[in-house]
C-alpha cells in the first residue's frame, strides 16, 4: 500500500511538488488520504507537519497565507492549493468556541479530528515514506463505509461537525454509526448549535450547499433536526427541490435555489454572514417564485412572458415551475432554452441615427420591436427590427 499511495499522491495536482518538498515528519492527512484509499481524487491536499511548518512553506514556494494562532497556512501553487498545519492537540475552553492548541505528535493530532475516516495520515517525507498512521478503528470504519466520531463530546466541543456529518454522509454514501447518531441527536436537543458563531455555521452550510449531493445533505440535516435548530423552514420540501433542480439551467445556482426554499428572511442570512449579493438573490428568489407561478401556468404570448420573467432569477423561475402544473415546467424550459436569449440586433444608436430623439422614447421603441420579435411578427435582422421600431412612433 505504501508505494501505491505515494504514486497516487504524485498524480494529484501539486503532488509532485509536495513530494519533492517533503522531509521527515511531513504527512498527507485527512480527507485527501481518505479519498486516495477509496481510489477517488481528493478535492485538496491537506498536509500535517510534526514541528515547524516554515521549512515546508519555503520548500514549496508559491504564495502562502499563514494563521499563526493555529500553526496553519494555505499555499497556492500554479496548479494546486495545499493546506499545511502543524500537528497539534486541542482543548476547548467552552462548547462551540475555537480551540486552544499546542504542538503534538501525528498520533495525537489524529485523535482531535471530526470522524475516524478523516483521522488517517500517510508519511510522505524522508524515511518510512508511505507509512500509514490511523486513529483506532479508522481503517475499519473506512472499509465499512461508516461515519464515527472519535469521542463522546465531539459534537459538543465543535457543533459544526453536525453539519459535516450530513455533508459527508451525502457525499460519500456512508452510514452513520449508531452511537454517533445518538450523540448527534443529543447535541441538537441540547441546542449545541446555539454555542457556535453564525459565521462558522454559515461557512459550513455554504460548503454543504456547494456539494453535488447538496439536497441529500439538507435532507439529512432536516431528519436530524439541524435545519429546525438553525431557524430554517422545515420540513424541507425535498420533492419540490428535486423538481426545481431538474429544471434549473446550467447558469443557475443550485445552492441558492435550495436556500430560497429554506429561508426568505435576510436577517437569518445575515446572521450566517452570507455575502450580500448571494443573500439578496436568495431572498429575491424566495419572494418572487409565488408571484410568477400563474404566469408560467397560463397560455400567454411570448412577449408577455418575457415582460413577466425578465429580471427574475433562474432559481425563482425553476421553483415556480416545479410548484405548478406540468405546463408550467414546459413554459419554463421554453424560457430557459430560447426566449430569454432573444436579443435585438439594433440598439439605441441605430434609432438615434434614424432621427429618433434621445430619451425614454428610445427604450420604448426597442421594447416594441423586441415584443414583436418574440411573438414571431418580425423576421430577425436589423432591417425588420428598425422598421418596427420606427413604426412604433407613429
Amino acid at each position: 500500500m505504501r508505494c501505491a499511495l505515494l504514486d497516487q499522491v504524485r498524480e494529484q495536482p501539486g503532488g509532485e511538488a509536495l513530494l519533492a518538498a517533503a522531509y521527515e515528519g511531513v504527512h498527507l492527512v485527512g480527507g485527501a488520504v481518505r479519498d486516495l484509499l477509496l481510489l477517488e481524487h481528493p478535492r485538496e491536499l491537506d498536509v500535517l507537519v510534526e514541528g515547524e511548518i516554515e521549512p515546508l512553506l519555503r520548500a514549496l514556494g508559491g504564495e502562502a497565507v499563514t494563521h499563526d494562532r493555529f500553526g496553519t497556512a494555505s499555499v497556492s501553487l500554479e496548479d494546486a492549493h495545499i493546506d499545511v498545519a502543524r500537528a497539534r492537540r486541542e482543548r476547548y475552553p467552552h462548547p462551540g468556541g475555537l480551540p486552544l492548541v499546542e504542538p503534538a505528535s501525528v498520533a495525537e493530532d489524529l485523535l482531535r479530528r471530526d470522524f475516524t475516516v478523516n483521522a488517517i495520515a500517510v508519511r510522505i517525507g524522508e524515511g518510512r515514506a508511505g507509512e500509514v498512521h490511523a486513529a483506532p478503528g479508522a481503517l475499519e470504519d473506512l472499509a465499512a463505509g461508516r461515519l464515527r466520531v472519535l469521542h463522546d463530546a465531539s459534537f459538543i466541543d465543535d457543533p459544526t461537525r453536525l453539519l459535516r456529518l450530513a455533508r459527508y454522509e451525502a457525499r460519500l454514501g456512508f452510514v452513520v454509526e449508531d452511537h454517533t447518531a445518538v450523540l448527534a441527536r443529543e447535541a441538537i436537543a441540547a441546542r449545541a448549535l446555539d454555542t457556535v458563531s453564525g459565521a462558522r455555521i454559515g461557512a459550513e452550510l455554504r460548503l454543504g450547499l456547494a456539494e453535488d449531493g447538496a439536497l441529500g445533505a439538507l435532507q439529512r440535516m432536516d431528519e436530524l433536526g439541524i435545519l429546525l435548530g438553525l431557524g430554517l423552514y422545515t420540513p424541507l420540501p425535498a420533492k419540490l427541490a428535486a423538481g426545481a433542480l431538474a429544471l434549473l439551467p446550467d447558469d443557475g445556482r443550485p445552492g441558492e435555489l435550495l436556500m430560497a426554499l429554506l429561508c426568505e428572511d435576510p436577517a437569518i442570512l445575515d446572521t450566517f454572514e452570507f455575502p450580500a449579493g448571494e443573500r439578496d438573490r436568495i431572498v429575491s428568489s424566495a419572494r418572487a417564485a409565488p408571484e410568477i407561478g400563474d404566469v408560467l401556468a397560463s397560455d400567454t404570448r411570448a412577449s408577455l412572458l418575457h415582460e413577466a420573467l425578465a429580471g427574475k432569477t433562474p432559481e425563482a423561475i425553476a421553483i415556480a415551475a416545479a410548484q405548478g402544473p406540468p405546463g408550467a415546467a414546459e413554459t419554463a424550459r421554453l424560457w430557459f432554452d430560447m426566449l430569454r436569449h432573444v436579443r435585438l440586433s439594433i440598439t439605441g444608436d441605430d434609432l438615434l441615427a434614424a432621427g429618433v430623439p434621445s430619451g425614454p422614447e428610445l427604450g420604448r421603441r426597442l421594447a416594441v420591436a423586441l415584443a414583436r420579435r418574440l411573438d414571431g411578427e418580425l423576421e430577425p435582422g436589423p432591417r425588420a427590427e428598425l422598421a418596427a421600431a420606427m413604426e412604433a412612433g407613429a
